[in-house]
């Protein structure tokens, strides 16, 4: 693997990791526009340890304080959403651990990521525009987190976005939108987690070189802005440029493999 794409291998994961737009499918699509051979297991570990990475730099205060709280005050605000997390990364690891193999078969189908990124971008659309951009993050109760974390479970599906349905369910719940990307990201960080530890043992130190790292660093840097740039964003403008990004990419996906 050359440091070209090594580098944009990472930013496609940096960006398409919080952005509602999904990494696993530029992923996935992408080596196969430009003829480049699967980059392996180890390379996807390194990419994923980056966004591991951006999301801890921005939330590392906020998760030290949700851990405090959640084990000497569980029922205030923050230490309710530390179970509230627990609860909801729940769907997301079962899902995972049943459809591991159709994950990494299947569902890496071109056909499946165009279909998928066609019809979750419209559910993210009607999400958005019924926006009622009222409920805080204190505001959150147990059976919303857990519906949170059930749209969670559908990312498993190249082209949904983890954080696209994340988003999109809290906003059908009634959140503001930038409350909804906070939950988002507060919720990847235990399911990426999770995700890189269990495939860590599997890689091999011998694989992890200049290109590896320097893909490392790009996941991390671009999964860092792409945090500030939507939580940003999200407090005036909606998400109606990322529905139209997903549905040309659609297209573009439908008219070279269909």
């Amino acid at each position: 693997m050359s440091y070209w794409q090594a580098i944009f291998l990472g930013i496609l994961q940096g960006v398409g990791e919080f952005l509602p737009i999904s990494s696993s499918a530029h992923l996935a699509v992408f080596p196969y526009l430009f003829n480049w051979s699967y980059q392996g297991l180890s390379y996807d570990v390194m990419l994923h340890l980056g966004t591991l990475l951006a999301v801890l730099s921005v939330f590392w205060k906020d998760w030290l304080k949700i851990i405090k709280q959640g084990l000497t005050q569980p029922s205030s605000d923050d230490g309710k959403l530390l179970w509230y997390l627990a609860l909801a990364s729940v769907p997301g690891a079962v899902a995972g651990y049943l459809l591991e193999d159709k994950a990494e078969t299947v569902f890496r189908e071109p056909w499946v990521i165009g279909l998928s990124l066609l019809l979750f971008s419209v559910l993210i659309f009607l999400a958005d525009r019924k926006a009622a951009n009222q409920k805080a993050l204190p505001e959150i109760t147990w059976k919303h987190a857990l519906l949170i974390g059930l749209a969670q479970s559908l990312a498993i599906i190249p082209g949904a976005s983890r954080s696209g349905m994340t988003i999109m369910a809290a906003l059908f719940l009634g959140y503001r939108r930038e409350t909804a990307a906070r939950f988002s990201f507060l919720l990847s960080t235990p399911i990426i987690a999770g995700a890189a530890l269990l495939t860590l043992p599997k890689v091999s130190l011998a694989q992890v070189n200049g290109p590896f790292l320097t893909g490392l660093a790009a996941s991390t840097l671009f999964g860092f802005l792409s945090i500030r740039f939507l939580l940003s964003y999200l407090k005036s403008k909606n998400l109606l440029p990322f529905v139209i990004y997903r549905v040309l990419l659609s297209l573009v996906i439908f008219a070279r493999y269909l």
